[in-house]
């Protein structure tokens, strides 16, 4: 990747600080893909003791995790302190009173590209649309690896390379400046669950729209998120209104029964984390490669 197309993750983080208060109202499409992958658990038999939210925003996950696997420690972890600490408000204050195993929820401030967590420590590892704020999304996996115990899960949602195509184009003969964040296409991602030591990973990707009165509307839900522009590449000042009237009349040729399409594409993975292979005696068995 490109020192332009490049994340600035000093920016990623002040920015979902700043979207914290409003991210909930606005998070229509993150709540939509948290429910499609909580029912796609009802397909996987897993009772996992601890589960790791690897980037939850908010928490939104939070409930319907506890709630299915009653007996789990959700671990939520975030790398925007003010969400983290919208997390930890979602545990009623009754329930640490009455729930003699301990509190089942634990909100953490941390990157996914360095978890501070112990190896082998999680169950399962969740993560709904976090990982396309990585500069390496395969150090994001590995560490995902790294922290899962053997025959543990990972499932995960991203954003493919269409999303916010329509956007995209429209800034694209504006300046040479980067306005709208570049993604990982969904065969390269498998190929990186693979080189992280994952077993049998099954990826699959859905297109979702949303429609809006104009480019301003879609930009204030983008900020409202978080999910502004962090790249780099991005222009240096605050846009100006004559570089937003050309934006907004490039977009225009998109306009679909009086509304502006935004095109989401939505990545799905799961992947194991291997149980260790053992001889007939009971030993661990270690492949040594060639040079």
């Amino acid at each position: 990747m490109s020192d332009a197309l490049a994340v600035d993750k000093r920016m990623v983080r002040r920015s979902f600080e700043q979207a914290a208060a409003t991210y909930d109202a606005a998070a229509v499409l993150q709540n939509e893909v948290c429910r499609r992958m909580l029912a796609r658990l009802d397909y996987i038999k897993l009772e996992p003791a601890t589960i790791l939210d690897a980037g939850s925003g908010t928490g939104n996950a939070v409930a319907g995790l506890l709630a299915r696997y009653p007996r789990a420690r959700v671990i939520a972890l975030d790398l925007a302190l003010a969400m983290a600490r919208r997390v930890g408000a979602r545990r009623p204050w009754w329930r640490g009173l009455f729930d003699w195993s301990g509190p089942r929820l634990a909100a953490v401030c941390g990157d996914i590209e360095q978890l501070p967590l112990a190896p082998a420590c999680a169950g399962m590892v969740w993560s709904n649309l976090a990982i396309q704020w990585s500069n390496e999304p395969q150090r994001a996996f590995a560490e995902m690896h790294r922290v899962l115990a053997p025959g543990g899960l990972l499932l995960f949602s991203s954003f493919g390379p269409d999303t916010l195509k329509e956007l995209r184009a429209a800034f694209q003969s504006v300046d040479r400046h980067t306005h709208v964040h570049r993604f990982t296409d969904m065969h390269d991602v498998g190929d990186m669950l693979v080189a992280c030591g994952f077993a049998d990973p099954v990826m699959d990707m859905e297109v979702m729209t949303l429609t809006y009165a104009d480019v301003r509307e879609l930009m204030r839900d983008l900020k409202a998120i978080g999910a502004h522009n962090v790249t780099h590449g991005r222009p240096s000042a605050l846009a100006g209104k004559s570089l937003l009237a050309k934006v907004a009349q490039n977009y225009e040729p998109a306009r679909r029964e009086g509304r502006l399409p935004a095109t989401f594409e939505v990545i799905y993975g799961h992947a194991w984390k291997p149980m260790p292979r053992v001889s007939p005696t009971g030993r661990p068995v270690i492949d040594i490669k060639p040079r």
